[in-house]
C-alpha cells in the first residue's frame, strides 16, 4: 500500500510552520520559525507584524521542510493549511500560499482547524487512545472542552465565556513585569514561590457546568497585587504561585468533572497551555484518583506546529474531505 505523505502548513498567528507527515503519525520534518522575539517588545503579538514576518519566512520555511524530509515537491500527496481560526491577516498568508502550491502541483487542498490539530497532536504520539474522550483544549487564544467520540467526531461541551487561559498568563505576566510569553514566565516565577500566600477565587468552580471566565481571576490578581503594594506585602514569585494554582486547579476540574459525567476512561490535554508543568501535574494526580488515562503531546508538539495539522490531515484525505480552492480565512471560532 503506498504511503501517503501530506505537506501542512500552519501561521494561524506568530509562528511560521511547515511540516511533511507520513500516513498521519511519522513526522518527516517538522519546522518551526517562532516570532516570540519579534514580540516580546510589545508584551504579546503585534497582528500587522506577524503577517509581514510571515510572508517573508513562508517560502523558506516549506523549502526547509522538503529539504529535511529528503523529498521533492511533487512526492506528496496533499497540501494542508489551517484556515481557522487565528488572526485573518496571518491565516491569509498561510492559505494564499497553500493555495498557489496545491494549484501549480495539482494537489489536493486541505482545510484544517487549528484547534482540531491541536487535538491531534496527541494522536500523533498516542495510538492507544480509547474514545470517547474528553479533550481540553487550552492556549492564548482559546479554552475549550470537547467531548469526542472518535477521532474525527467532536462536540464542544464548554468554553471561555471571555479571556482564554493562555491570554489570561500573558495579561497577569505583564502587568507583574514578568515578560512575554506569559505562560512560561510565570511558571517560572511560580517555581520561587508558594501558593496560598495571596488567595484568589476559583471562578466559575462553584458551577455545574464546562464553562471557563479568566477574565474575573486576571482582574482579582491585579486588583490584590496593587493592594498588597501599597502595604509593601509583595512578593512577584508568590503571586504566580496562586495566580498559576488558582487557573489550573479550574482547568483541572472542570475536566475531571466532564470526564466522570461523561464517563469516558480517555482526557486528553491540547494547546500550548498544555506545556505548563504544573497542569500536566495537577491533571496527571487527578486522573490517577479518577481511574482516568490522561494523554498529553511532547512539549514540543503543544505549542503552535504544523506536524498537528498535516496529521489531521491525513483523515480528511482518505474520507476525500478536500477544500476548494476558493476556500477563505475565518478569523473566529465556528465549530469544532
Amino acid at each position: 500500500m503506498k504511503d501517503t505523505l501530506i505537506l501542512g502548513i500552519e501561521s494561524s498567528c506568530d509562528e511560521t510552520a511547515a511540516a511533511i507527515v507520513k500516513n498521519g503519525q511519522e513526522i518527516l520534518a517538522n519546522i518551526i520559525n517562532s516570532q516570540i522575539s519579534i514580540h516580546q517588545q510589545f508584551g504579546g503579538v503585534v497582528p500587522e507584524v506577524a503577517s509581514r514576518k510571515h510572508i517573508e519566512n513562508i517560502a523558506p520555511v516549506v523549502a526547509t521542510a522538503f529539504r529535511e524530509a529528503g523529498l521533492k515537491y511533487n512526492d506528496i500527496d496533499a497540501v494542508a493549511v489551517t484556515n481557522r481560526p487565528g488572526l485573518i491577516g496571518a491565516l491569509l498568508v498561510g492559505l494564499s500560499f497553500a493555495k498557489a502550491f496545491a494549484y501549480g502541483l495539482g494537489k489536493p487542498l486541505i482545510a484544517v482547524d487549528h484547534l482540531q490539530g491541536h487535538i491531534w497532536a496527541n494522536i500523533l504520539e498516542h495510538r492507544e487512545i480509547e474514545f470517547p474522550a474528553i479533550c481540553l483544549v487550552v492556549s492564548g487564544g482559546h479554552t475549550s472542552l470537547l467531548y469526542m467520540e472518535d477521532m474525527g467526531t467532536s462536540r464542544l461541551i464548554g468554553q471561555t465565556r471571555d479571556d482564554a487561559a493562555g491570554e489570561a498568563f500573558d495579561k497577569v505576566a505583564r502587568f507583574l513585569g514578568l515578560g512575554y510569553p506569559g505562560g512560561p514566565a510565570i511558571q517560572k516565577a511560580a517555581e520561587q514561590g508558594t501558593a496560598g500566600i495571596y488567595h484568589l477565587p476559583r471562578v466559575f468552580l462553584d458551577r455545574n457546568d464546562y464553562e471557563f471566565s479568566f477574565s474575573g481571576l486576571k482582574t482579582a490578581a491585579m486588583n490584590l497585587w496593587i493592594k498588597q503594594s501599597r502595604r509593601g506585602e509583595v512578593r512577584v514569585e508568590d503571586m504566580a504561585a496562586e495566580f498559576q494554582a488558582a487557573l489550573v486547579e479550574i482547568l483541572v476540574e472542570k475536566t475531571i468533572r466532564a470526564a466522570n459525567n461523561y464517563q469516558v476512561r480517555s482526557i486528553m490535554l491540547a494547546g500550548g497551555v498544555a506545556a505548563n508543568q504544573s497542569l500536566r501535574q495537577l491533571m496527571t494526580i487527578r486522573a490517577q484518583q479518577e481511574g482516568r488515562q490522561l494523554f498529553y503531546p511532547a512539549l514540543g508538539l503543544c505549542t503552535d506546529n504544523a506536524a498537528m495539522i498535516a496529521g489531521k490531515a491525513y483523515f480528511d484525505y482518505i474520507t476525500g474531505n478536500f477544500a476548494p480552492l476558493n476556500i477563505n480565512a475565518q478569523p473566529s471560532l465556528n465549530s469544532l
